[in-house]
């Protein structure tokens, strides 16, 4: 069976709870997941997921195998990765002040869109940056 790459936006509500939905339309079927924190969205995404296939196994359905493509408001990118990128290493890698990656990782204030692409365009040299790493063993 072919292969369907879904993207997947994972954002943070008015609320302050966290949602994971497909932004795909072309199946008989949606995905979405939801939490207190981006990981618990994402999370209860997959178990969705998860869930249809069981379901659809059982109505002697098939569907499609999904590729997700996961992508990020920057509040919930800043949630889900906070156990790993501290706002003083992301001001390290981005140029932007810790203090204002606290507002908006906490929601307080929403960057611009040349923000975003700032933070997004740091994070992708600093993983091509890893990439490069060898070890001597």
């Amino acid at each position: 069976m072919k292969k369907i790459n879904v993207k997947v936006i994972v954002e943070r509500g008015i609320d302050n709870k966290y949602s994971a939905y497909m932004d795909y339309y072309e199946l008989d079927f949606g995905l979405a997941g939801f939490g207190d924190t981006a990981k618990d969205a994402i999370a209860d995404f997959y178990e969705a997921y998860e869930q249809e296939k069981r379901m659809s196994a059982k109505e002697d359905k098939k569907i499609p195998e999904l590729i997700f493509d996961i992508r990020y408001d920057v509040s919930s990118f800043l949630d889900y990765f906070s156990g790993i990128l501290s706002k003083s290493g992301l001001e390290t890698i981005t140029g932007i002040n810790q203090k204002q990656l606290w507002h908006y990782s906490s929601g307080l204030r929403k960057p611009r869109h040349n923000t975003v692409v700032q933070i997004e365009k740091s994070l992708h040299e600093f993983a091509e940056g890893l990439k490069q790493v060898r070890f001597i063993y």
